[in-house]
């Protein structure tokens, strides 16, 4: 078996349980779990603390260019830090769900995250998460997953991390916003939400996480057998 790390490619659509499956996968294999979803939020929770608008293409341009982002290990979970600062519980509220949606839809926005997403899958050894990892971010990645499940599978799952979180939801709601943010992300004319065409669709919706994972890293190890 070859002893290089690969590069793990997982996107899906919101709720699909990416990062939760990624850093599972990656944990399993030793690898570095890297979302991506994570850094769009950012951009948007640093936007909201200046005040800027989240349509205001250039400025938010400046703010993902400028701004340091690593993802660091807080007890057993991984946070991600800007500028040094840990902004994990901030950026999880819906309106950063939201507010990433459209942010992530800006050209120079994007530019300057993927530029850092694509330093960060460099040297592999990484599962980077996100809605278009496989196609635009890490198109080179030795595996790749379109992981999905039905949107009213998303939303109760969806609904029920924010339940305990603490955040009073009601599933009609997250379904709504769920089916809109699935439109936008789909519909958008940059790097919209669909599976690379050599990627491995994963449909969770009668899955357990436990499957879903084993099954991730068996493609995983398969490959790295065939190096």
């Amino acid at each position: 078996m070859s002893s290089r790390k690969l590069t793990v490619a997982i996107d899906g659509p919101v709720g699909s349980g990416k990062s939760t499956v990624a850093k599972l996968v990656a944990a399993e294999l030793g690898y570095m779990h890297i979302d991506t979803g994570a850094m769009y939020r950012a951009v948007a929770l640093l936007a909201h603390r200046r005040n800027i608008s989240y349509s205001d293409a250039h400025a938010l341009g400046r703010i993902a260019k400028s701004a340091k982002m690593s993802f660091l290990r807080v007890g057993a979970e991984q946070h991600i830090f800007v500028d040094g600062e840990d902004v994990e519980a901030e950026i999880r509220t819906p309106e950063m769900s939201q507010a990433s949606s459209v942010v992530s839809a800006l050209p120079e926005v994007r530019a300057a995250l993927v530029e850092k997403q694509r330093e960060m899958g460099r040297s592999g050894g990484v599962v980077m998460e996100g809605r278009d990892i496989g196609t635009v971010v890490l198109p080179w990645a030795e595996v790749k997953v379109f992981l999905t499940a039905s949107p009213e599978e998303r939303a109760r799952r969806r609904t029920i991390q924010l339940l305990e979180q603490g955040v009073k939801v009601d599933y009609r709601q997250v379904l709504a916003e769920l089916n809109a943010r699935d439109e936008r992300d789909s519909s958008r004319d940059l790097a919209p939400l669909k599976p690379a065409p050599d990627s491995v669709v994963v449909d969770s919706t009668h899955m357990s996480l436990g499957e879903v994972v084993d099954k991730i890293v068996e493609l995983v190890r398969s490959k790295e057998r065939l190096l």
